[in-house]
């Protein structure tokens, strides 16, 4: 199957989906960061960083199916939320295993920035919040965290990007 073969109900519905779980996925994160009262750890708010170059590509690819763009323009843009997606699984991958203790995480995870010897007043107390240790998991559900949860995510939208990149 080639990227310039002509596009289908698979593409035009995958692009929406996409769009729509990507960022429907980082607005959850941002919901329970903003709303909830959760604090990410740094490589929570690494792994969101596929999702907010993502969200918009697939955007761009909904675009391109509706406005009937040549149709290696929407498999090339589905084929990089794919690919975007797959480097999230490999990350949350990664954090979830830091999280049950399978392999040590970065020593940069949860470190107190040093003191700069300000004036205690309100920007010198930015330095003073500890983020979250990236090996505590700030809840689960279902028996996995939200870096677990992320795995899930990243697999079924990898997927759904790869086959409608390359499906009839």
């Amino acid at each position: 199957m080639t990227l310039s073969a002509p596009l289908g109900p698979t593409q035009k519905w995958s692009a929406f989906l996409l769009l729509i779980g990507m960022a429907g996925t980082v607005g959850t994160a941002l919901a329970f960061e903003h709303i909830g009262g959760y604090i990410p750890c740094m490589l929570c708010l690494q792994e969101r960083i596929p999702y907010y170059v993502g969200a918009p590509l697939m955007g761009l690819a909904v675009i391109a199916v509706y406005l009937n763009w040549p149709a290696w323009t929407a498999r090339l843009l589905l084929l990089l939320g794919a690919l975007l997606m797959t480097i999230g699984l490999g990350m949350a991958i990664y954090h979830s295993g830091v999280e049950w203790a399978w392999w040590a995480g970065p020593t940069s995870c949860g470190a107190v920035a040093p003191s700069t010897g300000g004036t205690n007043g309100v920007l010198d107390s930015i330095n003073t919040v500890i983020p979250p240790s990236c090996d505590k998991a700030a809840g689960r559900f279902l028996g996995l965290s939200f870096a677990g949860w992320n795995v899930v995510a990243s697999a079924l939208f990898a997927v759904i990007g790869y086959r409608a990149a390359f499906k009839r």
